[in-house]
């Protein structure tokens, strides 16, 4: 059945991204995408640190290629290793990086408090981390932290557009969940958007484009202009050049006159 077959392909979607999240841990992994070619299979892998994940000489990332292919069945994979720009600002990387510190035994709160002022250097709209857990160590109560900084969304469609991530880490007293959501600068939530400033903005783009094809409509009337002078100057020096070319047949084909017209001419000149 067709259900069976888009259950079986989610399946493996899955263990193909549980699979690059375990090898590619070192390297920072937040994600992967698969982009079907006729020719080869595109995996497009995100990663903060990329030299890690290629590996020396590509070693790394032959090899991963190559299991991928086998366990997973997939025909011609190709891995595409794909830097983020800003770690800071992606949750997923920032929740992994609290997770590897909190349990090579440094202290929930330096770690959380620190990766809070690591993000908020990039200016967000809005920050909240949640830890919940052993965070008061061996033989203690579970309790939770929450830090939050900025403007945040919690509720309705517009919680889409905050970049949300979670984890659970485990160090030596207890497990401890971590949640973190970052409003990125960029961000635009629509009961924030401005009628005026919309139709403020539609018509300064109006009159730029209007601007730019007036002055596309001036240059394209100058260079009109100039072929038109051009041409009549190239008509002019080709009739001056017709005029030259034929002076000298006109005065070959001008009848030589004898001694005796010469003559004739002279006493009817003097005559008058």
């Amino acid at each position: 059945m067709i259900e069976k077959f888009f259950v079986d392909q989610g399946v493996k979607r899955v263990e193909l991204e549980e699979y690059l999240a375990k090898e590619m841990e070192n390297a920072g992994f937040t994600k992967s995408q698969i982009v079907k070619t006729p020719l080869v299979t595109r995996i497009i892998v995100n990663v903060t640190k990329p030299g890690l994940a290629i590996g020396k000489s590509g070693a790394t990332i032959r090899g991963i290629t190559e299991t991928i292919a086998k366990r997973f069945g997939i025909e011609n994979p190709q891995l595409e290793i794909k830097e983020i720009p800003i770690p800071e600002l992606d949750a997923t990387a920032m929740v992994n990086k609290i997770k590897a510190l909190i349990e090579k035994g440094f202290s929930w709160r330096s770690v959380a408090y620190r990766t809070v002022k690591d993000i908020e250097a990039r200016k967000p709209q809005g920050i909240e981390l949640l830890l919940s857990g052993k965070l008061t160590g061996k033989g203690g109560r579970k309790r939770r932290a929450r830090i939050a900084v900025g403007y945040m969304k919690k509720v309705g469609d517009q919680v889409k557009l905050v970049d949300f991530a979670k984890a659970t880490a485990y160090p030596k007293p207890g497990a401890i969940g971590i949640k973190i959501r970052i409003v990125k600068p960029d961000t635009v939530f629509p009961d924030k958007i401005s009628i005026a400033e919309v139709l403020r903005q539609r018509k300064q783009a109006l009159e730029k484009k209007t601007s730019q094809a007036m002055q596309a409509g001036e240059a394209q009337k100058q260079d009109e202009s100039i072929k038109e002078a051009t041409a009549g100057e190239a008509v002019i020096e080709i009739e001056q050049h017709a005029v030259q070319k034929e002076l000298p047949q006109a005065k070959q084909k001008e009848p030589t006159k004898t001694l005796g017209q010469k003559k004739k001419e002279n006493e009817e000149t003097e005559k008058k």
